[in-house]
């Protein structure tokens, strides 16, 4: 009963506003206390050290910061001004071009708070000047960052490669089909919506307009072609690749834009070690957590009632689907990765299911939870750059969570979808 008891408290201290990792400290070491008296206390810095010390780790900070000189440096405002003269012209196209900039800007950040703070204060504000409704702009760029955990190279994938031992590359690879179907589909949503609304075309299709935007985003776009193209050709490792963007961000945004703001990218770096620092002390106290399931065999007895319950690993992703979109309505998605996986994975191993496979799932469902409160961080951000109330955006955005939702099936009962990259790629 220990176990159960200590899960509790857990779920106790998270609703009680307690930060996520010191609950999972606080809740670890009373469970080794119970457990084995005092005896195992002095371990306790070791594991916290073990667990935060993993290479694919130093992704992490080395992404948002690359995300931050992208917006430091003009990169992003020249991605956004490219898609425009694309698809602008196009009814509802300025929604468009937040959800086209998006698949463009996710490549390289891979964080959909990073997407949404950056790309929102650009174009909602544009979308309200053009006659969007401020919900319908919050709602836009809000489900359009969701394809940031989506699409290579993502922050939440790394997390779950750590905690499930499995590959990051062939994780991202798996993430490419979904995360440009769901971009396509998410611009079908939009453009019905503006039909439906009236909503304004952004500007005429200008063939110069596009050679002169094309001209000045070119150093721009081969930022994801430096940086998935070491990574997929086997070159780099995604951490070295997340190094490699830093580089080719500060290079294309200092030396041939000649854009950097020093004072913006100071403080997008403060805010990114802040957000980098929150997530490794989560998976340094998930150690502590994870050392004690493991010791108790919680994930192993997991399993085995699932298991007992049906054998039918469909009906076993179902379920895990519908526990992950509850899981996502309160825990954000770097503190979801780390308490669900470790319990998990032993019960995705005996059901057969591909651990990249289940790793796509996982993150799809834990995006989609990012758009529904009461937590939802990146539609959070959203409403705050809109300044519209969350209700009503999210009356807005059910469009589009029905999208992504739509999305998450296919990817759950048709594996082809993700995982036809990886097989004819890695196996």
């Amino acid at each position: 009963m220990t176990p159960f008891w200590i899960l509790l408290g857990l779920l106790a201290l998270v609703l009680a506003d307690v930060p996520i990792a010191v609950a999972l400290g606080l809740a670890s070491v009373a469970a080794m206390a119970v457990e084995t008296g005092l005896r195992d206390i002095p371990n306790v810095p070791l594991t916290l050290f073990d667990g935060a010390v993993k290479f694919s780790l130093i992704a992490v900070p080395l992404f948002i910061l690359a995300g931050a000189i992208m917006n430091a440096s003009g990169i992003s405002r020249r991605l956004i001004a490219l898609t425009s003269s694309l698809i602008g012209f196009v009814r509802g196209g300025l929604a468009m071009v937040t959800i086209g900039t998006s698949l463009f800007f996710a490549e390289i950040s891979g964080s959909a708070v990073a997407d949404v703070a950056a790309l929102g204060s650009v174009l909602i504000p544009s979308m309200k000047r053009s006659g969007y409704t401020k919900e319908f702009a919050a709602a836009v760029t809000s489900s359009a960052s969701t394809l940031a955990v989506i699409i290579p190279p993502s922050i939440p994938m790394i997390l779950y490669a750590v905690m499930a031992g499995s590959s990051v590359v062939e994780l991202f690879v798996a993430g490419i089909i979904p995360g440009v179907l769901g971009g396509l589909l998410l611009m079908a949503a939009a453009y019905r919506t503006a039909v439906r609304r009236g909503f304004p075309a952004d500007t005429a299709f200008a063939w110069k307009k596009v050679q002169d935007s094309f001209r000045g985003a070119a150093w721009a776009l081969l930022l994801p072609v430096i940086i998935l193209g070491g990574i997929f050709s086997g070159w780099v490792t995604a951490t070295e690749g997340a190094g490699l963007a830093v580089v080719a961000a500060a290079v294309i945004g200092g030396l041939v834009y000649r854009e950097l703001d020093w004072k913006v990218l100071r403080r997008a770096t403060i805010e990114g070690g802040i957000q980098t620092a929150v997530v490794m002390l989560l998976v340094s106290t998930s150690a502590l957590l994870g050392e004690y399931l493991t010791a108790m065999q919680v994930p192993q007895q997991f399993a085995e009632q699932l298991l007992a319950f049906t054998d039918s690993r469909w009906a076993i992703l179902a379920l895990l689907n519908l526990f992950f979109l509850l899981v996502g309505l309160f825990l954000h998605s770097a503190a979801a990765i780390i308490l669900v996986v470790p319990i998990v994975m032993p019960l995705v191993h005996q059901a057969g299911i591909d651990p990249v496979h289940f790793g796509l799932v996982l993150t799809l469902n834990l995006g989609i939870g990012q758009q529904t409160p009461p937590v939802a961080s990146v539609l959070l951000t959203a409403c705050s750059i809109a300044k519209a109330g969350i209700w009503d955006v999210s009356r807005v955005n059910v469009i589009f969570i029905g999208v992504l939702l739509f999305v998450l099936l296919l990817v759950t009962y048709l594996p082809a979808i993700p995982m036809s990259l990886v097989e004819l790629l890695y196996r």
